[in-house]
């Protein structure tokens, strides 16, 4: 167990670089289309969230396929339900909010009666038409396949795009430097934890011992790493 506490603090060290490389992608987004009408925000948000729902359903589930005794389908889907629902929710939506309300910024856009799953925009509950069905259709694809690779990059950008369309929701036109500066903090803290939770340290949490860490995000393993590290 502690070499496998290892494995993780490499791995989110490693992970560290791209992470902030893909958190400067979000800002420039946000300078890039920070005068959007709220509006086409919000609808740019629900293209890159369930997206970013799909891929983390992909990874979740098939790592528990994979790599655990328990292949019911029920479990199966439950697993991979909680996990890419669960990582997806605090990586777009939790974390954004924290941050919107740390740095000031307008969160009830619609006014002060809605609700938190609306201020917050919880995809699974606000838009759940389009998030239940994207969770649905990754867990398909890693059951029959559970092979199914995708680069890590990807996963990356697509949540932090997804993040950062959220936090222009909440911006409201009202540019400033702080602002910005404060958006890279969380953007950045709302990609390289959550994800790596649903690339890495979930996905660990089901292998055997004796069995080497596999990410279906092919994602390189650090210098010095070898398979006698995994044992714990």
């Amino acid at each position: 167990m502690r070499n496998k506490f290892v494995i993780i603090l490499t791995e989110l060290r490693s992970h560290a670089p791209f992470t902030l490389f893909g958190a400067l992608t979000g800002i420039i987004l946000m300078i890039l289309f920070r005068n959007l009408p709220e509006q086409v925000n919000h609808k740019l948000f629900y293209v890159f969230h369930p997206a970013h729902v799909v891929l983390s359903a992909i990874v979740t589930t098939a790592m528990f396929k994979l790599h655990s005794k328990r292949t019911k389908a029920a479990i199966v889907v439950l697993v991979g339900f909680v996990g890419s629902l669960g990582t997806a929710t605090v990586s777009d939506s939790l974390i954004p909010y924290v941050g919107e309300l740390l740095l000031g910024m307008r969160i009830d856009v619609h006014g002060a009666h809605q609700s938190f799953a609306e201020r917050a925009h919880i995809g699974f509950i606000e838009g759940w038409q389009v998030v239940i069905p994207a969770a649905i259709l990754g867990i398909i694809i890693a059951y029959f396949r559970p092979h199914t690779k995708f680069p890590h990059a990807g996963h990356i950008l697509v949540s932090t795009w997804a993040s950062s369309f959220h936090m222009l929701m909440a911006l409201g036109g009202q540019f400033t430097v702080l602002k910005m500066a404060g958006s890279f903090v969380f953007l950045f803290l709302a990609v390289w934890l959550p994800c790596c939770f649903s690339d890495i340290i979930f996905p660990l949490l089901f292998i055997k011992s004796d069995v080497e860490p596999l990410c279906l995000c092919d994602y390189h393993k650090p210098k010095g790493y070898s398979k006698s590290e995994a044992k714990g």
